[in-house]
Formats: C-alpha cells, sequence, structure tokens
C-alpha cells in the first residue's frame, strides 16, 4: 500500500504538532524559563540538559516515547536556554 504524499504530509504535520505540544508541557513542567537566568522567550531556545550524563536514557529532542517516559527523563535534567547550555559545555557556567 502507498502513502499518497498528501496523506504523508499530514503524518508529518501531527508529529511535528505533537513534538511541540510535548515540549511545550515539558517545559512548563520544568518551570517555563532558563534555570540559569530565567529566559523564556522562545520555547525553541530551551534545551533539557542532563545534569549527570551517567543517568541519561534517551535524548528528549525529538523523542517519540510517551509524554510520562519523557517527563522521567526531564526529571533528570534542568532547563536552560541555548547560551546558558553552552556556557555549562564550555565549563563557564556550574549547576
Amino acid at each position: 500500500m502507498t502513502i499518497t504524499k498528501k496523506r504523508k504530509s499530514d503524518i508529518v504535520k501531527n508529529v511535528t504538532s505533537w513534538h511541540h505540544r510535548t515540549k511545550q508541557k515539558l517545559v512548563e513542567y520544568k518551570g517555563g524559563k532558563c534555570q540559569v537566568c530565567g529566559y523564556n522567550k522562545c520555547i525553541t531556545c530551551l534545551d533539557f540538559h542532563h545534569t549527570d550524563p551517567t543517568e541519561k536514557e534517551m535524548k528528549i529532542s525529538g523523542s517519540t516515547k510517551s509524554f510520562e517516559k519523557q517527563k522521567k527523563e526531564v526529571d533528570k535534567c534542568v532547563l536552560v536556554c541555548h547560551n546558558c547550555h553552552g556556557e555549562i559545555h564550555a565549563g563557564m557556567v556550574k549547576i
């Protein structure tokens, strides 16, 4: 059975929409702003940083796991903006 181009496009839109809604819920769950500087203007600019990389079981971004499984993974993270995330990895900011 062949998936039509329109059907494929609809699937992609639905998955993209689900990812966005799920990230929004996870961001709200973690406080809605960067835990270092307070940034909260653009959800796309917020990341989940694992505080202990050895406990990381899965990547959160783009995951198709259930919200509850992602929530358990997010519990191992701090919510930070892109700038603070880079500074954490550069050793400039301690969390």
